[in-house]
């Protein structure tokens, strides 16, 4: 192209400056991502911490500010406390489970092994069938009659023919049976996070590891786990804010009962904004996950932070 045309040519347009920008063009890509983030959490965000210190409910038209009230009320609730202690509880004790479990999966999925790709179809079901229908097949499967869980003790001569257990009847027995429903929801994302963790780890480590004689355990626990443990506190955080949020496990399997042995602050805001038709107590229930989520999420990812290897 000869000078002439080149200074003929009309000077780029603003969306062909826009593209071309270092600057501006990520921002815009990430643009829309923050508009959905801001419009589906900030929104409800800021509509529970409103109805919190008002007085709004189903009932009444009327709307006052209460200020703190509201939140003094739940403090004050020893069901809220009791709650509370649910909720972490069944955060901490499935989550342990679900990094042990996953974690064996991942190490044994990373193996040559006939069906390999069947095994790992069958580990994903429980997270791409909905949770409604996933705990409605358990609400069968734990109940006091027709359990399959209770036949196959049965048949196992752990039970006699005719006893009966009732797995949500019992509090000890509701809890493990909601702690095991969500192992078994969040089982197959922490392992397919822990895969990935484990793919990315170079092949020469491992085949260095060998040549210097590193025997399984050693390589395991020397290796493995410490190049992988930031992935596994990521799939901890993630499983950690599965079980706090949801309610649908308690409210299927329990509805928070027997007693409210089971209740979490879910499932507790729930009862108590959309069934009671109290909003501005069920909101501040659930503002209160907002601190204990918080919380989680600085010091896990503070300590993946600081156990990354460079």
């Amino acid at each position: 192209m000869s000078a002439d045309a080149v200074a003929a040519a009309p000077p780029p347009g603003f969306f062909s400056r826009l593209a071309d920008s270092e600057e501006w063009l990520p921002r815009i890509l990430l643009a829309p991502a923050i508009l959905y983030i801001v419009a589906s959490v900030g929104g409800p965000f800021i509509a529970a911490l409103v109805y919190g210190l008002t007085d709004v409910s189903i009932s009444s038209t009327a709307v006052h500010f209460v200020g703190l009230a509201n939140f003094r009320s739940v403090i004050e609730d020893p069901g809220f406390h009791r709650a509370l202690r649910n909720t972490l509880f069944l955060a901490f004790v499935s989550q342990g489970l679900v990094i042990v479990l996953a974690s064996t999966l991942a190490i044994a999925l990373q193996r040559d092994f006939r069906g390999k790709w069947w095994v790992r179809l069958l580990i994903l079901l429980p997270w791409v069938a909905p949770i409604s229908l996933g705990s409605i097949g358990w609400l069968w499967m734990l109940d006091s009659i027709y359990s399959v869980l209770t036949w196959m003790l049965r048949w196992a001569h752990f039970l006699g023919p005719w006893d009966r257990v009732a797995w949500l009847g019992r509090p000890n027995l509701a809890m493990g049976s909601i702690i095991g429903v969500q192992v078994w929801r969040t089982l197959p994302l922490a392992t397919v996070i822990l895969l990935g963790g484990l793919s990315s780890i170079p092949q020469d480590i491992h085949d260095q590891a060998e040549i210097d004689g590193a025997r399984f355990w050693r390589h395991l626990l020397q290796i493995t786990v410490p190049l992988v443990l930031p992935i596994q506190l990521v799939a901890i955080l993630f499983g950690f804010v599965f079980a706090t949020t949801d309610m649908i496990v308690v409210w299927v399997l329990t509805r928070g009962g027997p007693y409210d042995t089971t209740q979490v602050l879910a499932s507790m805001a729930f009862f108590r904004g959309i069934d009671g038709g109290d909003l501005a107590g069920g909101a501040a229930i659930a503002l209160f996950l907002f601190p204990v989520l918080a919380i989680a999420a600085v010091v896990l990812l503070r300590v993946a932070r600081r156990t990354e290897v460079t």
